[in-house]
């Protein structure tokens, strides 16, 4: 393997200074816009090299943000977009929060908070989302209950993780299954063994915690059964194997109708809210094309035959490959406090060890995708636990001492890696055709 160039990673270097540093001393981590920090990045990217001209630099960099992966992963972020804007719209959410809050027995209340979030993100593919829609909700319940504001509030960012991981529809999701190759399916499957103990585990330990006055809640809770069943629609579809193009564009036909139907807005509505979801989606995929082309001008340079050259020395099995991957991408999630950004950074670099290794590719877009979220899940710059923190008026550092499910995650994955679980035939990895 070649020793690269270790200089050819200063791009990645300046990103670091303009985001985490910058962020860390002014004690903001969203003043400095991540858009701006990965373009200055870029520039610097292909300002290296003296050797070959900026016109050939500029070729290098559109070739990777040109991927055939980076296309495909940018056009089913604004599908996804597109369909969640228009749920969110024609009341999907406020329907299942509340549905969920009408049947929670009074001694599950944190459990079904829990159980709640896990539905909702695993439905709608997004933690912040989810938080969003159940946290004011779940401090209304600590009020009322007495229930600690920090323990109502680790239980929704525990459920919003879940979803976060596993969702069709998950940006993580998306990333991790494109970067190495493989089936969003396969990878759910492979995930879902995995991270279902925490699951399970958390729910036990919220179910166990006797705190405040869990009588049943008094109050009425409006729901429509029919837009729930907008999101069991576009989620049993993406199980049962059907392309995540046409389920998107099925998912968001069907909540249009749905929302018409039944008055939420008219045809005008309808497409402008796709319009915004299709807006709402435009950083994450200006930071992927940024991404792809800054990636591909340290890849020509030679950083990353570097990076290769120095995790690959350090490791001396597929264990070691499997372990190396799931730091590679936590050390990058935890610099950049945004999980999808951190496979798509650690994404090639994953590949290319687990190519070496021969660490099944469900297997490594698993890794990634739960490392990824188990450090987003816990750092308290992230976005999950400000957005939750700031709906109470509360510090992050309040709830992550009840943010089971992450830390559980966490250790899961670790013993997954450790005891091999589970066990894939290797005729069945070989068959898989994976698109590249």
């Amino acid at each position: 393997m070649k020793k690269g160039n270790p200089w050819a990673l200063l791009p990645l270097a300046v990103f670091l200074v303009l985001y985490l540093v910058t962020s860390i001393i002014i004690g903001d981590f969203y003043k400095m816009p991540v858009t701006v920090a990965f373009l200055a990045a870029s520039i610097v990217a292909i300002g290296m090299n003296r050797k070959e001209s900026i016109h050939d630099k500029v070729e290098v960099f559109c070739k990777g943000a040109g991927n055939s992966n980076i296309i495909l992963m940018c056009v089913i972020f604004v599908l996804a977009g597109g369909f969640a804007q228009v749920a969110r719209e024609m009341g999907a959410v406020d329907s299942t929060v509340n549905l969920g809050l009408s049947i929670l027995p009074g001694n599950i209340l944190i459990a079904g908070v829990f159980v709640i979030g896990c539905f909702i993100s695993l439905s709608i593919g997004t933690s912040v989302g989810t938080i969003v829609a159940l946290a004011p909700m779940a401090v209304g319940i600590a009020e009322k209950t007495g229930i600690p504001i920090g323990l109502a509030l680790g239980a929704v960012v525990s459920g919003a993780m879940f979803g976060d991981n596993l969702s069709m529809i998950s940006d993580t999701t998306i990333a991790a299954s494109r970067t190495q190759g493989c089936e969003m399916r396969d990878k759910f499957k492979m995930n879902f063994i995995i991270v279902v103990p925490a699951a399970i585990i958390t729910a036990i330990i919220f179910i166990s915690m006797n705190v405040g006055d869990t009588s049943v809640l008094s109050g009425s809770y409006d729901y429509n059964i029919i837009k729930v069943c907008t999101y069991l629609a576009v989620l049993i579809a993406a199980l049962i194997g059907i392309n995540v193009m046409v389920v998107l564009v099925g998912g968001t036909l069907f909540a249009g109708v749905v929302g018409i139907f039944t008055g939420a807005f008219d045809v005008w509505g309808f497409v402008q809210a796709i319009g915004n979801g299709i807006i709402g989606m435009s950083e994450i995929v200006i930071i992927s094309l940024l991404i792809g082309g800054m990636v591909e001008v340290i890849k020509y340079n030679g950083g990353i035959d570097f990076l290769l050259d120095f995790i690959t020395k350090r490791i001396h099995s597929k264990k070691g490959a499997e372990i190396g991957i799931g730091i590679l991408v936590g050390v990058v999630d935890m610099c950049t406090a945004n999980n999808t950004i951190a496979i798509v950074m650690a994404g090639p670099i994953a590949k290319d060890i687990a190519d070496q290794y021969e660490v099944d590719p469900r297997r490594s877009a698993s890794i990634l995708d739960t490392f990824s979220c188990f450090c987003q899940g816990v750092i308290p710059y992230g976005a999950q636990l400000l957005v939750a923190a700031s709906v109470a008026g509360v510090s992050s550092f309040a709830i992550m001492k009840y943010l089971y499910y992450p830390y559980l995650m966490g250790i899961c994955a670790l013993l997954a890696i450790v005891f091999g679980i589970p066990r894939l035939k290797k005729s069945n990895a070989k068959n898989l055709s994976y698109q590249r």
